[in-house]
């Protein structure tokens, strides 16, 4: 088991880190040559940039029981047919009992933005988000060494 960052946009790495360190796991995060990222734990693998580089390099590196850290659904679904155990840095679990309607709704966002219309913008990062994210990745690790 290991743990995968999609790097692009993910504002918990400092959080994912140190629990990696913490359970000795091997971490891994990708992100484009816009992006610089530097860890003390870990390894940061930067691909070309590219419409979807990282997103396709995550989807193709993570196995079974892998942890993969992504806000991307696309990528979500694509790890869970992989067996990994995807959740977004707010800490929200991508499950396959979930990721449908996920999909379904970016689908109907795009088509609304696509006809000129709006949809509501993220909203900002809180601490909830990161205690949301501590506890479900200690929940994933925990139920993965168990198996």
């Amino acid at each position: 088991m290991k743990i995968i960052v999609d790097g692009d946009g993910c504002p918990g790495v400092p959080l994912i880190e140190k629990i990696a360190k913490e359970y000795r796991l091997e971490l891994i995060i990708y992100c484009d040559i816009h992006h610089f990222i530097t860890v003390n734990y870990g390894e940061v693998r930067v691909v070309d940039s590219g419409f979807q580089s990282v997103d396709m390099k995550v989807s193709n590196e993570c196995k079974e029981n892998d942890i993969v850290v992504s806000q991307d659904y696309g990528v979500a679904a694509i790890c869970l047919g992989k067996r990994a155990h995807v959740i977004n840095p707010r800490g929200t679990i991508y499950t396959n009992d979930n990721i449908g309607g996920m999909l379904e709704q970016r689908h109907i966002s795009q088509k609304i933005r696509k006809a000129g219309g709006r949809t509501h913008n993220a909203r900002k990062r809180t601490s909830e988000d990161d205690e949301r994210l501590k506890k479900n990745l200690l929940f994933l690790i925990k139920s993965n060494f168990k198996e």
